[in-house]
Order: structure tokens, then C-alpha cells, then sequence
């Protein structure tokens, strides 16, 4: 399936039914006074959180999505019926926008969160409502509210907690499908990945972390070079940033540490939040440095980046390396999530005195 994460749509709620001015004919009854009853509510717009989905793709062609209005009043003391709603799958993740303020509306966080993003029109009222003790045979009527039409954006930033950094070829793929379920597609050449690739880390029972690996980043991507820069807003929401650099790069001309630097200035030109993420340090491709020099190369290379948070040495394709790496992840991600949970409240008749 294609991987759309940005689309625009037009939404119109329903329009309320008209109220209805009636009067009573009935053999025998002759003065049987109003009743007309009152217009039906017009159809809300509904957008809900789909666990199932991973993709805008099915609102790139359907752009145009309108609720049914309200049935008209009618004589009898007879209301108009609601129009029905509609609702509208979307990715858990899902931004979204007004298209033309760009005012956020609403953020689909949890699965099956709904959230009412047009209001249908609310229904005439009937010359039913208008009868008094001064005004037996009143003639008033009201049209239905019009429902609410919007233009809005959507924007998906995938829900992960751990997000991979790194120029074109660095590993990044292939280290997801060493360590996860995922089976991104594999080459030796650059911007092989097109599309955020996601990937469930099973660490043990009921233990687990979701990886995001997004296209490689090269200089200038901030203000739009490459392909990368249309998705470093999937990591906006990661809990911790991996960046995974190529210490034994083919081209013998090109210099690990330079590329590693403008990839951080990159990140910081894009998004100050995004840049004071926790982010480690991982040295990939070790396979393709000798025994000898592996300890030498990983302090040089640290040295010169002036590097002083966390390192990890390892190689996605022998997977040497990888699982002290995971379990490390696991354990600064499950920390995170219990330092964000809410604290429950102790009743204070229950707490020790």
C-alpha cells in the first residue's frame, strides 16, 4: 500500500430541517389550532482514531465528505428525523488543521478517541412552538440551521517511541529488521527508503518498544533537500532518538564525523524540541572494520565529534551488538512511560498516618 501522510479534505455537516406551519383539520374539529412540528437535526461529522490504519491513502482520492440533513417538520405534531452522522477513520496520530488558518483542531492520540469536527445544523422550529394564550393560530415558522463546512488538513506523525537519525546507507533499515517484525526494503544505494518504516521490538513478555525509520537525512534537508525532511516530523513524537552513523563508509573521501555534524544541524535548524530529544550515538557497520581497529576508530571518532552522551558499537547486518543495544532501549523507554503516567491519588483514609 502507498504511504500517503498528508491530505486535504472538505467536510460539511448537515443542515438542520425546516419547521413546518400546520393547523389541525379534523370533521367536527374546527378550530384544532397549529400543529406543525419542528426540523430534524442535520448530521454531525465525527473523525475516530483507527488502530488498523497506518495511512491517509483512502482521503488522497476521497476528498469531499458531507453528512445528510435534517428531514423537514410536518403536520400531525410530526418532527423531522436527524440526519445520520458519519464518521471518519483515521490513523492513530492523525493532525488535524484548518486548512486555511492552520489552527489545529484536534490530535487523534489514543485508539478509538472520536472527536466531533463539524456540528450538524440544529432544526426550524414548527408553528407548534409559537402557540400562546394571545396568539392561538400563529403562523411562524423557522428554517433549519445550516451545518458547519470546513477545509482541513490532515497530517500523520506516526506514534513511536524510538526514532533512527542517519545519512542515506548508514544502516538504519537494515538494523529495524534486524531487531523488530518490520522488512523495509534493503539496497546499496542511497534513498532506498521512501517512506517511514515502522517496527514492534519484542524484548521479552509483554515487553515491548515501536521503532520509526524515516528516509536518510542529508545537508539542507531542514529547508527541504532530499527526502527525509517530509517526515522528521514523525519523530517529533519519539521518546528517544538513535543516530545511527556509518563508521566504515565505502567511499574512503567521505568523513563519518562531518556527516554526523551536519545531520545535528540539521535537526536543530528543523525543530529546537526535536533537537534536545535524549539522542544516543550508535556506530554501525563494525563488521567492516578490522578487530584490530575498531577500539582506536570508535575513540577518534568520538573525540572529534566531541561527542558525550551515550555510545553503542555495533553491526545491524551480524546483529553483533544489537541486543544490549535493544535492552538498553527498553529500559530508558519504560522509564519515560512511567515518569509520564498520571500518579494515582491515595485515598487519605487508607493511608498510613
Amino acid at each position: 500500500m502507498k504511504f500517503v501522510d498528508e491530505a486535504y479534505i472538505d467536510i460539511a455537516a448537515g443542515d438542520g430541517g425546516n419547521g413546518c406551519a400546520s393547523f389541525r383539520h379534523e370533521k367536527y374539529k374546527e378550530f384544532g389550532g397549529p400543529d406543525g412540528g419542528d426540523g430534524g437535526r442535520g448530521g454531525h461529522v465525527f473523525a475516530v482514531a483507527d488502530s488498523n490504519l497506518n495511512t491517509l491513502i483512502d482521503y488522497r482520492y476521497a476528498r469531499r465528505h458531507e453528512a445528510r440533513r435534517g428531514q423537514h417538520g410536518m403536520g400531525s405534531d410530526r418532527f423531522g428525523a436527524a440526519g445520520d452522522d458519519i464518521t471518519l477513520k483515521m490513523p492513530v496520530g492523525t493532525v488535524l488543521s484548518d486548512a486555511e488558518t492552520g489552527e489545529v483542531l484536534c490530535e487523534l492520540m489514543t485508539p478509538g478517541e472520536q472527536v466531533m469536527i463539524a456540528k450538524g445544523g440544529d432544526g426550524g422550529f414548527g408553528n407548534l412552538r409559537f402557540k400562546s394564550s394571545i396568539n392561538r393560530a400563529p403562523r411562524q415558522k423557522t428554517p433549519g440551521w445550516p451545518g458547519e463546512k470546513k477545509s482541513l488538513k490532515l497530517e500523520l506523525k506516526v506514534l513511536a517511541d524510538v526514532g533512527l537519525l542517519g545519512m542515506p546507507n548508514a544502516g538504519k533499515s537494515t538494523f529495524i529488521a534486524a531487531v523488530s517484525n518490520a522488512r523495509p526494503k534493503i539496497a546499496d544505494y542511497p534513498f532506498t527508503t521512501l517512506h517511514p518504516n515502522l517496527g514492534v521490538v519484542r524484548v521479552g513478555p509483554e515487553q515491548s518498544f515501536v521503532v520509526a525509520d524515516i528516509p536518510g537525512l542529508i545537508e539542507g534537508a531542514s529547508e527541504g533537500a532530499g527526502l527525509g525532511h517530509q517526515f522528521l516530523r514523525h519523530l517529533q513524537r519519539t521518546r528517544l532518538l538513535l543516530h545511527i552513523v556509518d563508521i566504515a563508509p565505502f567511499d574512503e573521501g567521505v568523513d563519518p564525523v562531518a556527516q554526523a555534524r551536519a545531520i545535528v544541524a540539521e535537526l536543530k535548524k528543523y525543530d529546537k524540541a526535536l533537537y534536545e530529544k535524549p539522542r544516543w550515538l550508535v556506530l554501525n557497520k563494525l563488521d567492516m572494520v578490522p578487530a584490530e581497529q575498531r577500539e582506536a576508530r570508535v575513540k577518534d571518532f568520538v573525540r572529534r565529534l566531541r561527542w558525550k552522551g551515550p555510545v553503542f558499537e555495533i553491526s545491524a547486518l551480524t546483529r553483533e551488538g544489537c541486543e544490549l543495544l535493544v535492552q538498553a532501549i527498553y529500559r530508558h523507554v519504560r522509564a519515560e512511560q512511567e515518569a509520564a503516567a498520571p500518579q494515582e491519588e491515595l485515598d487519605p483514609r487508607f493511608t498510613e498516618r
